[in-house]
């Protein structure tokens, strides 16, 4: 039997753009289009609509926490225009968690822009970052008194990666210089959203939240001892992993690390150039090990490995998304089961890890694969909307009710 701690945090996670619907003025509902992705966000989940049934059915599930994220395209649909119909919405949305018993953790940025960000250049310009914290400012003084975990930006290096460097997601550039301008924006406005949120809670007198970001992290292993192989390693080890955290650590700017971890990395470097020490991947396999219906390897060792890294921080980490991908609920449930077992094992080894919450709550628009993964707990029939829990819910249910793992 392994018990988890008291108080710790049980639930799922989503994000706006790929369960509410409708998003049109945000850059993505425009590219979707644009680049003819086979599956169009459209309606979604209708989580707009439908959020209370939803956190309903997470609080029957025993969850006691709930990650959503906040869509900046509608509380600013122009430049400066702040849509108080779209605050109170939100405010809504977090007033339901609330009588659900459903602790937030409210992310500020998952992905999308509003157009006429995307249209000014987004993160390419320096104004881009006031804008940002323009938002925030609003967002925060209308939700700090309901709210005590802040996620700024959700995993900033798979944005940047993504949509700046291999130009498969809207604004498509791929270009390094860009992508490493978009990183020092992003660091700045993290930082600048730190300080503005615990200055709104200041001037409140309400007691200071715990703000940080969810930070994508992957199990890099070797798949040879060759000194190329070893230096990839260690590079991608220290900029993918860690540069982002040792960065605003050194800023003093985290009050908890938000981790989103999925699966593991295979490297194997051939050559000196410095695009194969970043990129090169292992194509023989390392071991047999079971994949998501993406392909992804299911490594559970790594949670661990990377939740005792995390530990130099001296900070609380909260596990913000960890799911697969899958047709076989079984598998489902093998997944989470033996990542809480890694969780447990982190814990004793003096991790301090304050809650654990899968991806996601529904299936849902995963951009540009469109509606085929199915992440969902809760399964989705998107002709009808209906929501229906998987026996892996049922199981997770179990374990969030008991607070322990048989």
């Amino acid at each position: 039997m392994i018990n988890f701690p008291k108080d710790f945090l049980w639930g799922a996670s989503t994000s706006a753009y790929q369960v509410e619907g409708q998003n049109s003025n945000c850059d993505w509902w425009r590219w979707e289009k644009k680049a003819g992705l086979k599956d169009l966000s459209g309606d979604a989940c209708r989580h707009y609509d439908l959020f209370d049934q939803d956190f309903a059915l997470a609080r029957k599930l025993n969850h006691n926490a709930h990650r959503l994220s906040i869509e900046w395209s509608r509380i600013e649909p122009g430049k400066g225009e702040f849509s108080s119909q779209e605050i109170s919405h939100y405010i809504e949305v977090i007033d339901s968690l609330h009588r659900n018993a459903l602790e937030p953790l409210v992310t500020l940025h998952h992905f999308t822009n509003p157009l006429w960000f995307a249209d000014s250049g987004a993160w390419l310009e320096k104004s881009g970052v006031d804008c940002f914290l323009e938002y925030v400012r609003r967002t925060v003084e209308a939700l700090a008194d309901k709210v005590r975990y802040w996620i700024t930006i959700n995993e900033p290096l798979v944005y940047v990666y993504h949509a700046y460097l291999l130009g498969v997601w809207p604004p498509q550039e791929s270009s390094l210089r860009l992508s490493l301008r978009v990183v020092e924006r992003l660091l700045a406005a993290h930082i600048g959203a730190h300080r503005i949120i615990r200055e709104i809670y200041r001037k409140k007198n309400l007691p200071f939240p715990l703000i940080g970001i969810a930070k994508n992290m992957q199990a890099f292993e070797p798949c040879d001892r060759g000194l190329r192989t070893r230096l990839g390693l260690f590079l991608r080890e220290k900029y993918y992993n860690y540069y982002f955290l040792d960065r605003l650590a050194k800023a003093r700017a985290m009050d908890f690390i938000g981790l989103n971890y999925y699966t593991r990395s295979l490297i194997e470097v051939t050559s000196w150039r410095p695009w194969d020490l970043f990129t090169q991947v292992c194509t023989k396999g390392l071991g047999q090990v079971e994949k998501n219906s993406l392909g992804w390897d299911i490594y559970p060792q790594g949670l661990y490995r990377l939740l005792v890294g995390l530990k130099k921080y001296k900070l609380p980490v909260v596990i913000t998304e960890n799911g697969i991908c899958t047709q076989d609920d079984q598998l489902r449930w093998r997944f989470i089961r033996d990542h809480l077992k890694e969780v447990s094992r982190a814990i004793a080894s003096g991790a301090d890890v304050r809650g654990y919450l899968y991806w996601s709550l529904l299936d849902n628009f995963e951009w540009d694969k469109g509606f085929a993964p199915r992440f969902g707990m809760v399964d989705m029939d998107y002709a009808t909307f209906q929501r229906k829990p998987r026996p892996s819910a049922e199981k997770f249910a179990a374990v969030c009710k008991s607070g322990t793992l048989e």
